[in-house]
């Protein structure tokens, strides 16, 4: 097994913990989700794909927008949680399948949206497959969470990580890097080119693949800074959801448990984090398109700017 699928493996970690997930995972921004059907120029009663569901995060805001929503997810349980959540809110087509055992019709989606869920997809595949779905000038959509770095949380972050150091060194060392918001910015608008770079770089995540520079144009980035405040059960209870969580043993665990509940008391208030929500959008490219000039810098903005960086 390489390390790439290795790596894709621990995604079935979720299946396990599936009412946990539905519990503490949190939903996507609203702007967000509103920007993605502005760029896809997207509305009631159009056709778009999801790749890994979950428990229905972003499909009900999918579905809050009027779009007819088919959701793919892998695991038994999220898709069950997602059917109960969802059963009456709007028009939404389940399929209990991975991404790449699936046929499915080409050109029949205005977009496709994966919310937290592309990179435990095979790249050698993704990326083509979702291409194919896609209508001309189709969108595809990706929207995750990632660690921010700034001033207000810094010296929690820090303290958390250095007790993942202690207590899990193998799990410390591949832990994905925290950028300021300027950063990631810039970062995006380096790879502009391919979205799979991209968003790979984002998340530290073994995605890349040149093809995909072939099949996707017109990157564009959208963020939501936010801090964010936890007590101890909450982290706790959060980090029970992650995928290396189920790679610790009980008594790392144990640990990091202990860990974040001292943190907690000796800082007297909630453990701050800082995220950002990142939205990174590409237009399906032409079949035929001609040599490319240098694309220009991908719009990139900030939505709700009062949170951003300090």
């Amino acid at each position: 097994m390489s390390d790439g699928t290795l790596a894709r493996s621990y995604g079935k970690v979720f299946n396990e913990v599936a009412v946990e997930y539905n519990r503490n995972r949190p939903t996507y921004p609203d702007a967000l989700v509103d920007e993605a059907c502005e760029v896809a120029d997207i509305r009631d009663g159009d056709r778009v794909l999801e790749i890994g569901c979950g428990t229905g995060q972003l499909t009900r805001s999918l579905l809050a927008r009027g779009l007819r929503v088919t959701a793919l997810e892998p695991g038994d349980q999220l898709i069950r949680v997602a059917e109960e959540n969802l059963k009456d809110a709007g028009d939404v087509e389940f399929v209990h399948a991975r991404l790449e055992d699936m046929q499915l019709p080409r050109e029949s989606y205005e977009a496709v949206f994966s919310a937290s869920a592309i990179h435990w997809v095979d790249p050698d595949l993704s990326w083509r497959k979702i291409a194919d779905a896609l209508a001309p000038n189709g969108t595809l959509a990706l929207i995750q969470y990632f660690g921010l770095q700034e001033q207000r949380s810094v010296d929690d972050q820090e303290a958390l990580l250095s007790a993942l150091r202690r207590r899990a060194s193998e799990i410390a060392a591949t832990w994905p890097t925290y950028r300021d918001l300027d950063c990631t910015i810039a970062g995006v608008q380096e790879r502009r080119r391919n979205v799979a770079d991209a968003w790979g770089w984002l998340g530290s995540y073994d995605i890349g693949g040149d093809y995909a520079a072939d099949l996707f144009e017109d990157l564009q980035l959208a963020t939501v800074p936010t801090l964010i405040e936890h007590t101890a059960g909450e982290l706790n209870a959060l980090l029970g959801t992650m995928s290396f969580w189920a790679r610790l043993s009980p008594e790392e665990r144990d640990a990091l448990v202990n860990e974040n509940h001292a943190l907690h008391e000796r800082l007297g208030r909630p453990i701050r984090a800082s995220t950002v929500a990142a939205l990174v959008t590409a237009r399906r490219s032409a079949p035929a398109r001609l040599p490319a000039a240098v694309p220009s810098a991908p719009r990139a903005s900030r939505l709700n700017a009062d949170v951003g960086r300090c």
